[in-house]
């Protein structure tokens, strides 16, 4: 039940449409119900019982007794004044007129619940991609993308279904029980006794199946985001599949997690659908037990209600077995829900490993100097970097440069808290990053990645992103300055030409200038550039490098390069080694050292 109820706290801004929704399901049900009963004068008038001679039973007033002697007197007036066929067919008229009406409410229930559901659905999805963009990267290099997107998609879609699903078990189904009931304990208050004595045990043994589903239904979501994982890797590794014949491997790894999630759903779908069935088959044997039951009072003149009562009392407790079966069902439903919000859950309730303090220190403009002080920074028990203590002055260039692995990549990462540090403290005009506001912080700065990372969109969008208010003019002179304007130009469509899915439609050169420009745009005091030419040929490389030098007057710029020619002419190069950092100085400096920079560029050269 505490599941349930945690389902049910999502409806609460939805309070509205839920008070419209349980007005309007009370208002089918007793509709219904009146449809039902309407048996009962009908079979009295055709097989003329002597029951519809009824006595005026004064005033309408709001109980059962008042209503049910009116409407009798109603009919048994019209029969007395128009005869017995204008009275079957005023019967007749009032079933289709109940009818509408109980159906007109049941729609514009549903048509209250749409918003409830859909809005539900809504709040998880936002909540999920919003989670999703203030996590830290740390959460990602461990997280399968095809089982997040499993969880956003599938899962929140089970989620959709057990919300509209405790709607029905909150308002609708309970309520036309509700009714139902009222009215047989009216009618038979010995014969209804007997009802609510079994209907508990039914509903313990489907609750006993719905149990068992929701461990079931977890495992299967699970396993769809595991193919979803597989999914997303052959899409994005499809040439190396096919460059190393991959394809019968590929097809292998995937058959075996779709069989497995063919196993399960089955396990799923047999223990979904028992349930309806099985409360289907025990409401039938109750009916029979009431029909012999209720047949032996009424041939031995135990009870009080008549021949055409007792079918009308067995035509409403017919009606009890549908919504006694959809809330069986709705049962399973929500379970099916309860092991999809688990799972959901784990994303929404992930700790922040880059926390904002409160009341940060807001900043706006980059004045002095940046200085990592006794930087020391580990991925689980092994550090990366180690007593990393370097002051970069505003308005200079600092390369990076060593062999992969040595910790470039990581403390430049650093610098906008896409990590934290475990030791020591990184300083911007001498405060602590940490105490910084995240948003500032990281608007000083602009990055450029070895890899381009645009977005299927148009260039002049992919220039813009994060710059939304930039004039035409201003994207232009961005484009200029990234050696971009040429290529755009030519491009159908020009600035409103499509990139593709990661810039697919264009060269590797055409992305990095775009990234450039997109950079340049955003005009931030401090650059990070992280292998930008690394992926390029020579003539590309050039065309960037023209650009890179271009974005980088004045601006405190941070490089990291495995191609030394391209930071020959930086301030300072740090040269790193296991997470240290072992020489440092111009690069004629460090040529007359003899170290290990001049290896490296000895390497090069050769």
């Amino acid at each position: 039940m505490k599941g349930f109820f945690t389902i049910v706290g999502y409806l609460k801004p939805y309070k509205k449409y839920a008070a419209l929704n349980i007005i309007l399901n009370t208002l089918a049900a007793v509709f219904s119900l009146f449809s039902l009963t309407m048996v009962i004068p009908f079979l009295d008038m055709l097989f003329d019982t002597g029951a519809n001679i009824v006595e005026d039973p004064g005033p309408l007033r709001p109980t059962i007794d008042s209503l049910v002697g009116n409407f009798n007197y109603l009919v048994y007036t019209i029969t007395i004044t128009h005869g017995k066929i204008n009275a079957l067919l005023f019967i007749s008229g009032a079933v289709v007129l109940f009818f509408f009406l109980k159906n007109l409410f049941s729609y514009l229930a549903s048509y209250f619940m749409a918003p409830i559901s859909n809005g539900a659905v809504r709040d998880f999805q936002e909540k999920i991609y919003n989670k999703i963009l203030i996590l830290p990267l740390r959460y990602f290099t461990e997280a399968r993308k095809g089982d997040i997107l499993a969880r956003f998609t599938s899962d929140v879609q089970e989620i959709k279904n057990s919300i509209s699903g405790s709607l029905d078990m909150l308002f609708k189904d309970p309520i036309q029980i509700i009714c139902f009931m009222a009215y047989l304990i009216y009618t038979s208050p010995k014969l209804t006794l007997v009802v609510l004595v079994v209907l508990p045990l039914i509903a313990g043994l489907i609750g006993r199946i719905g149990k068992s589903l929701k461990s079931s239904s977890s495992q299967g979501q699970a396993i769809i985001g595991e193919m979803l994982s597989v999914m997303e890797e052959t899409l994005s590794g499809l040439r190396i599949v096919k460059a190393f014949n991959a394809e019968q491997k590929m097809k292998e790894r995937f058959n075996r997690i779709n069989t497995n999630s063919y196993r399960v759903n089955n396990r799923v779908y047999r223990k979904y659908n028992l349930s309806s069935p099985l409360s289907e088959f025990l409401g039938v044997a109750v009916l029979v037990f009431i029909l012999i039951y209720g047949g032996y009072l009424v041939i031995t003149g135990q009870n009080t209600f008549t021949s055409a009562q007792f079918i009308g009392y067995l035509t409403v407790f017919s009606q009890i077995l549908n919504p006694a079966k959809q809330l069986a069902r709705t049962v399973n439903t929500i379970q099916k829900g309860l092991a999809s919000l688990d799972r959901v859950n784990v994303i929404l309730n992930e700790t922040m490993n880059v926390p904002e303090i409160e009341n940060p220190v807001r900043i706006t403009d980059f004045k002095n100097c940046i200085e990592f002080r006794n930087v020391s920074f580990k991925y689980g028990e092994k550090y990366v970097l180690k007593d990393i203590n370097l002051k970069i002055e505003k308005g200079r260039t600092v390369a990076l440069v060593g062999q992969s692995g040595s910790g470039k990549s990581t403390m430049v990462d650093l610098l906008p808290r896409f990590w934290d540090v475990q030791q020591g403290e990184i300083l911007i005009d001498g405060v602590n990053i940490k105490n910084y506001k995240l948003y500032d912080l990281r608007n000083l700065m602009g990055n450029v990645n070895q890899e381009s990372i645009l977005f299927n969109d148009t260039i002049r969008n992919n220039i813009t992103f994060g710059v939304e208010s930039a004039s035409d003019s201003q994207v232009e002179a961005a484009a200029k300055v990234a050696n971009a304007l040429e290529f755009i130009t030519e491009k159908e469509g020009g600035y409103q030409a499509n990139v593709g899915d990661r810039g697919g439609k264009l060269s590797g050169g055409q992305r990095q200038r775009l990234s450039i420009a997109r950079a340049v745009l955003k005009n931030p005091p401090i650059m990070i550039l992280d292998e930008a030419t690394s992926a390029l040929d020579t003539e590309s490389e050039r065309l960037v490098q023209d650009a890179l030098t271009n974005l980088m007057k004045n601006r405190t710029s941070i490089v990291i390069a495995h191609r030394l020619s391209t930071v020959k002419d930086a301030d300072e190069i740090c040269v790193l080694s296991e997470g240290r950092i072992i020489e440092r100085g111009t690069h004629n400096q460090l040529i007359e050292l003899n170290g290990t920079y001049k290896k490296l560029c000895d390497l090069q050269t050769f």
